[in-house]
């Protein structure tokens, strides 16, 4: 009998070919699209929004027919809402800088999505993720590992997987180069293999995070002061959403020389600023840690890790604070370490896990 697997179709090319894979491996695939969002804007919810949008819809029914599977739209949206959208906002109010494709991935597309696919008699979930899925024998455990291209890698995204939710997700493209997928979706005749990647946020248009939580926040934002590191002050800012961690343009401010957002303290409404040396620390404490090729750490640990997306892992030592928290401390001092991000460690091309940033 035919493993089932459901399958997250954004309408790009790397969902498209995973769902192509995981049929010609011989699974009984259902497409569907989350309905994550939605917008007063008629010509963003047309055009734009990424995996959702009704461009977005169309382009994955259309791939779904012409590999010839089932294809659904779920709606997601309140959830979505409660869990991605409405912590967006709160955390920029508080100064500091959210991903919220790390909370979809955490509680829609592994938890709400997930659990729907398990109610319905699916064996896995599938999405196209640029990850690979693999089981220690030794230790029992499911590890995530980097996908072969270290340029694409998704890893970091997706660090809060639990042992349950690795055993039963499957990521087909994970062993293959971009190009090679989109060649692929060429081979197979699919419209979207030369889509562009989606780059933005898919619920904020122009990537306009601070004109997004103005537009939706029941807050007003307030007008304050920028201090220097000493707290004297140096002029009036815009409000605190409006600037995040290592900023130097768009300040309103000219000082004669360069100046950069080092600290955001939402209590007193300022927006301290210095110089580019002192954006730069060893140490960062992280909560709402997992990990994943084991439980806990009981002592110091050897890692490599990343503050953000698009950095390069760096050697560091993990520290444990208690059952929710750790310390990293860096070999190098990190730059424009920012709340709100995700701190995330490797061992090589494993996920050793991840924490939110405090």
């Amino acid at each position: 009998m035919k493993k089932k697997v459901m399958i997250g179709m954004s309408g790009g090319v790397d969902s498209s070919v995973a769902a192509y894979l995981l049929k010609e491996q011989g699974y009984d695939v259902i497409g569907v699209t989350m309905k994550l969002w939605q917008d007063d804007d008629d010509e963003l919810i047309e055009n734009e929004g990424g995996c959702c949008s009704l461009a977005a819809v169309e382009d994955a029914r259309k791939v779904a027919d012409r590999i010839g599977i089932p294809f659904y739209v779920l709606n997601f949206s309140e959830v979505f809402k409660e869990k991605v959208i409405e912590p967006f906002i709160d955390e920029y109010l508080n100064g500091r800088t959210p991903n919220p494709c790390i909370a979809c991935n955490k509680h829609i597309k592994f938890n709400d999505f997930f659990n729907k696919a398990r109610q319905i008699g699916c064996d896995y979930v599938a999405t196209g993720h640029y990850a690979k899925i693999e089981k220690d024998e030794e230790t029992g455990r499911y590890l995530l590992k980097k996908s072969v291209t270290d340029k694409k890698d998704q890893t970091y995204a997706l660090y809060n997987l639990t042992q349950e939710q690795l055993e039963h997700t499957l990521l087909p493209i994970g062993d293959y180069e971009k190009e090679r997928v989109r060649e692929i979706a060429k081979e197979i005749g699919i419209d979207v293999h030369n889509k562009p990647d989606s780059q933005e946020i898919c619920f904020v248009k122009d990537n306009d995070y601070a004109g997004y939580v103005k537009k939706h926040s029941k807050k007003r934002i307030e007008e304050g002061y920028f201090v220097d590191t000493k707290g004297n002050v140096l002029g009036k800012h815009k409000g605190i959403v409006n600037y995040t961690i290592g900023q130097r343009k768009g300040l309103g401010i000219a000082f004669g020389k360069p100046m950069f957002v080092v600290d955001i303290n939402a209590k007193k409404n300022t927006v301290v600023l210095g110089d580019n040396e002192n954006l730069f620390n060893k140490v960062v404490i992280a909560k709402d840690v997992n990990f994943i090729p084991f439980d806990e750490i009981n002592g110091p640990i050897k890692v490599q890790a990343k503050i953000r997306y698009s950095a390069k892992p760096s050697p560091a030592t993990v520290y444990k604070i208690d059952e929710n928290k750790i310390k990293i401390v860096f070999e190098e001092p990190q730059r424009a370490i920012t709340k709100g991000q995700s701190v995330v460690m490797y061992d090589g091309d494993i996920v050793i896990g991840g924490g939110i940033i405090c």
